[in-house]
């Protein structure tokens, strides 16, 4: 159900994301699609808080939320859709001929960049994506700017009928300040009537020729929106402090306020194109011009490109996320008037705590399996990627979403020997594996596929998908079997096994990586903490019966710690039962017995 506006608060504690999503519903927006991604995962989920005015989903790809955003967009619309960084490399495609064709309804979408890499395989820099397709960036620096930048970003879509693009990151999205909200009272925008006109909205080349041209004309007219729009502004400084300018963006706005508070500031919130003209304004008034930003020098390239002389300095900025501290190491090289941060050393003593599979993990299971049975193995996207971890040491290859398939293929092509298969689960499956395994059946490659089926997105928060049975707003939904969908591409080697079945998952997937034909095994065991299987059946040690042999150890289960030493670097096992989900998995493989259940 839609949220009850009425006798709600003006004034709310939000995280960008939670802000982002009353901006789109505030503006009016009809249709919004997104897969799941960390930093942008929470903007659709707090969307659908809006059911009863925004149409709402979990698309399987972000190439399919960019197009059906598109769609929308198309029938007179307002439309949104998410990402992150890496997810915007799915949806360029759409995008960047969309850029052409050009919005009617106002469609607007999230790029949600992840300096430092906290949750994802690299660091991208997106605004070079939106400066590659000519379409507008917006870069909220708080909160209260991504409730206001999201309404605002429709009303430029429309004006100049081009898609536009929020950049966020890590920290805009997950931190919180308080928003304004106004008269908050989301309705969904009325359509503006269709009209057929094959020479926008099918690019061939006779019409895209024209409309590249337009496209030149239309960045033309936005630098100079740029130029004038409010989200532009300078912040002078005190007297006497005009030795040093800044101009910034974003987040990197809130480290250069805290740490040169009383210099003047060109605080840009529309980024691209870039208002050069009030940047040039503005380096006329300060000595020395100091370009800070987040991750790429986009601004400070494109400064000095235009002839606009920008102070030099050794502080590296273009490399992880920002922080205070790093700018005051840029303060304590330019003025010398604090001392430089050296970032304290770990202590000697803390134990090290890797990342790992939650306790009780089917996953695991699989893993320790394949490493039993020497595979190589070409992992995917996913909590599943913790497998290449000590001691499961079980994954060879991590690139994007989707490419294990296609890379077990081009192994096998290459004339690689011995087992050989791909990994990915279910939500990856259905976002970009079903390419890959449809190719792999049809050039008759033998690519053995295991697709970890835990009936959930769970990366990045137990989100939903075609193989759950419930939408993004939790209505009943057709639940789609794998193993059903590639025996209608014709697999003939098609298998599904529990993960809590140790012999049997070693006894199919070595059969299939054996056979010399396309297989796909489906591993299947619910996601425990998804499906709240915790608590049940615990097991514990008998210390009189535990040989110390050191094999439970090799699952890399949280739950199985050291009990009592019993010489140079053997140990009793002992179960943690705070930790312990109740699986069998270490039961299976004790060779003594000597772990029983409890209950």
């Amino acid at each position: 159900m839609n949220e009850d506006t009425a006798n709600k608060p003006k004034k709310l504690f939000l995280s960008g994301n939670e802000a982002i999503a009353r901006g789109v519903a505030q503006a009016g927006c009809r249709v919004a699609s997104a897969y799941p991604g960390t930093p942008s995962t929470e903007i659709l989920e707090n969307i659908a808080k809006f059911r009863d005015t925004v149409n709402c989903e979990w698309a399987v790809n972000e190439k399919v939320a960019m197009e059906t955003a598109i769609g929308a967009s198309i029938g007179g619309a307002r439309s949104f859709c998410a990402m992150k960084h890496v997810g915007l490399n799915v949806a360029m495609d759409p995008l960047m001929t969309f850029c052409y064709v050009g919005a009617t309804g106002g469609m607007v979408f999230v790029s949600a960049d992840d300096p430092g890499m906290h949750s994802s395989q690299n660091e991208q820099d997106n605004r070079n994506l939106a400066k590659f397709a000519r379409i507008p960036i917006l870069e909220p620096s708080d909160s209260q700017e991504a409730y206001d930048f999201a309404q605002k970003a429709f009303e430029i879509s429309e004006q100049f009928r081009v898609p536009v693009m929020i950049r966020m990151t890590t920290r805009t999205s997950h931190s919180s300040s308080l928003v304004d909200l106004g008269d908050f009272d989301p309705k969904p925008r009325d359509l503006i009537p269709y009209k057929k006109d094959i020479r926008r909205t099918i690019p061939v080349p006779a019409f895209s020729r024209l409309q590249r041209v337009d496209a030149q004309a239309r960045t033309k007219a936005m630098r100079e929106a740029a130029e004038k729009s409010p989200f532009n502004r300078v912040e002078a400084g005190e007297d006497g402090r005009s030795k040093f300018g800044f101009v910034t963006s974003a987040v990197a706005y809130q480290y250069v306020k805290e740490i040169f508070p009383d210099f003047p500031i060109l605080k840009l919130g529309w980024t691209n194109p870039l208002p050069i003209r009030m940047i040039e304004e503005f380096s006329r008034t300060v000595e020395n011009l100091v370009v800070v930003e987040e991750l790429d020098p986009f601004m400070e390239d494109q400064i000095k490109a235009a002839g606009i002389k920008v102070a030099s300095h050794e502080t590296e900025l273009n490399i992880w996320e920002l922080n205070a501290d790093r700018i005051q190491n840029l303060r304590s090289e330019l003025l010398g008037d604090v001392p430089k941060v050296v970032p304290p050393a770990p202590a000697a003593d803390l134990p090290r705590r890797p990342p790992t599979l939650c306790a009780g993990c089917g996953h695991r299971a699989v893993f320790y399996v394949l490493h039993r049975l020497g595979a190589v193995v070409n992992g995917d996207i996913g909590c599943y990627t913790l497998g290449a971890n000590p001691p499961l040491n079980a994954m060879d290859t991590t690139i994007c979403m989707g490419a294990s398939v296609n890379l077990t293929a081009g192994m096998k092509k290459a004339g690689m020997k011995g087992r050989i298969c791909s990994v990915l689960g279910d939500s990856t499956f259905f976002h970009s594996g079903l390419t890959g395994a449809l190719s792999a059946w049809y050039n008759g490659t033998p690519v053995t596929t295991i697709v970890l089926d835990n009936r959930i997105t769970a990366m990045t928060g137990q989100q939903d998908n075609p193989g759950t049975g419930r939408t993004l707003c939790g209505d009943p939904a057709p639940v789609t079997e794998i193993d059903e969908v590639v025996k209608a591409m014709g697999y003939k080697r098609v298998s599904k096994v529990s993960c809590d079945d140790l012999a049997g998952l070693e006894k199919t997937l070595a059969e299939a990586m054996d056979s010399n034909e396309p297989a796909l095994v489906v591993a299947y065991a619910p996601c425990r903490i998804a499906a709240k299987l915790t608590k049940e059946g615990l097991v514990e040690t008998d210390p009189a019966v535990c040989k110390a042999c050191g094999k439970c150890f090799q699952l890399g289960c949280p739950a199985i710690t050291r009990g009592e030493q019993v010489g140079p670097n053997r140990f009793r096992m002992k179960v943690d039962p705070s930790l312990c989900s109740g699986c069998r998995q270490c039961r299976q493989v004790c060779p003594f017995g000597a772990i029983k259940k409890v209950r």
